[in-house]
């Protein structure tokens, strides 16, 4: 027993060494970096007006949508690159043809959404 745990002593060090430094890092620059904000530093810049109104404001609908499909896009960029990886080197017996329709069935229910979004109109700009 005493073997076994010897061997997960390696992590736990490591683990270790990783808190105190990630604690290091967030207390040392509370201590050391000087706190004088000035004017230019609280100023907007990344919409180039300062702020007015509510934050909770009304947005359009098509600003969501768009980011769904992005969301969308992404993930099946990131089911698609393994399952590619998988077929192309020389191991398409091991995938099988059930890893094959099964990537065809998530296309098609991608493309069916997609297709749906178009016709009502959510990708045009006025």
């Amino acid at each position: 027993m005493d073997k076994l745990l010897l061997e997960y002593l390696p992590i736990l060090i490591f683990i270790g060494i990783a808190g105190i430094m990630g604690g290091a890092l967030i207390v040392l620059p509370l201590l050391i970096a000087p706190s004088k904000p000035d004017p230019e530093k609280l100023s907007a810049y990344e919409c180039g007006f300062p702020a007015f109104g509510d934050a909770r404001m009304k947005f359009d609908v098509r600003f969501y949508l768009v980011s769904l499909l992005f969301i969308i896009f992404d993930l099946e960029v990131a089911f698609l690159f393994p399952w590619a990886i998988t077929l192309t080197d020389g191991k398409w017996d091991d995938a099988g043809a059930f890893a094959f329709w099964s990537m065809m069935a998530f296309l098609a229910v991608l493309t069916v959404g997609f297709i749906y979004e178009w016709r009502k109109g959510a990708l045009e700009w006025e």
